[in-house]
């Protein structure tokens, strides 16, 4: 049972995990300018962690404010530790996720008649825009631990539906399990995936994401294929990844990131004593290698393959699925 972090604690830490995608395709543009996509995103025991100090003593009378949202949520939130990713509180995801979810709370009048302030540390440790999700997994840790500390008392879903305004890879996080998704990335289906362990390398490089997606060589029409189909088929994009599976943005990105390329021949290089297929997360920089676990447990030979990789690496795992 989830305890409620809000009468039992002053202080939580959350780990805000890492995802990569096991494959990535556009299945067609929207009329609204985004695109469908299919996918299976897989959660890492591994990434950013934020620090949530809650203030009891200084609660405001929030649902007697006459403040709009803006200065609410300034008034009950100070975040450090983010200032490298954004110079204004406002246009950082942790702040936007605060704000969609006192703006739902007044909404759907949830809003109590004091809120404690909540002071945020993040302790970042994903590259940004490497396709690890690092920002929207911080704004979903947000979503979570606020609906908690506020007792707001929004259900999972509703978490996802608050999420999705804040990112496309917000909802993920929320769902907090190895998912399909279609979609933007909001329609999730749970997959049961076997363990793993992935050598991931994270190249200094970055693709801004809306070029990538106006980009002419960019492959926007690949058949859809069933959720049946996805789940039944993970042996050919788990650990081994063969067609029909890929990662539309891998040709693009590796035409534009020299560093990106580099780092993605070498783990080509490793495949045949890894027993994996090396490939691109998402539209961003970061690529892994699946390893078998028989190289996992030879911690000697891996230690080499991250001193000798062109770029800081990295061996995780997969966040164990409850």
């Amino acid at each position: 049972m989830t305890e409620n972090l809000a009468v039992q604690a002053s202080t939580i830490t959350r780990l805000s995990p890492a995802k990569i995608n096991l494959f990535l395709h556009i299945t067609d543009k929207r009329v609204d300018g985004y695109h469908d996509l299919q996918t299976v995103f897989r959660l890492l025991d591994w990434g950013d962690y934020l620090h949530f100090l809650i203030k009891f003593d200084a609660a405001l009378p929030a649902s007697e404010s006459r403040l709009d949202i803006d200065e609410l949520c300034q008034q009950l939130l100070i975040l450090a530790g983010a200032e490298s990713i954004t110079t204004c509180i406002r246009d950082n995801l942790i702040f936007k996720a605060a704000r969609a979810l006192l703006f739902a709370a007044v909404q759907f009048n949830r809003l109590p008649k004091h809120l404690p302030p909540v002071h945020i540390t993040l302790d970042k440790h994903l590259p940004m825009g490497a396709g690890l999700g690092g920002g929207s997994s911080n704004a979903a840790t947000t979503l979570l631990a606020l609906n908690e500390i506020w007792q707001l008392d929004f259900t999972g879903d509703e978490l996802i539906k608050i999420g999705a305004t804040v990112g496309a890879d917000v909802p993920i996080f929320i769902f907090g399990q190895d998912a399909i998704a279609m979609g933007i990335g909001e329609e999730l289906t749970a997959i049961v995936l076997p363990d793993q362990h992935y050598l991931v390398l994270t190249p200094n490089a970055h693709v801004n994401t809306a070029k990538l997606f106006a980009h002419p060589k960019l492959q926007r029409n690949i058949t859809p294929l069933s959720v049946a189909t996805i789940r039944n088929q993970y042996n050919d994009y788990e650990q081994i990844l063969t067609a029909p599976y890929q990662n539309v943005f891998t040709p693009v990105v590796t035409a534009l990131a020299p560093a990106v390329d580099e780092a993605l021949q070498y783990l080509h290089r490793l495949e045949p004593q890894a027993l994996g297929t090396a490939r691109m997360t998402g539209s961003g920089s970061a690529v892994f290698l699946p390893l078998d676990a028989s190289v996992v447990s030879d911690t000697a030979l891996v230690a080499r393959w991250i001193s000798e990789a062109p770029c800081a690496g990295y061996v995780v795992g997969n966040l164990p699925q409850y």
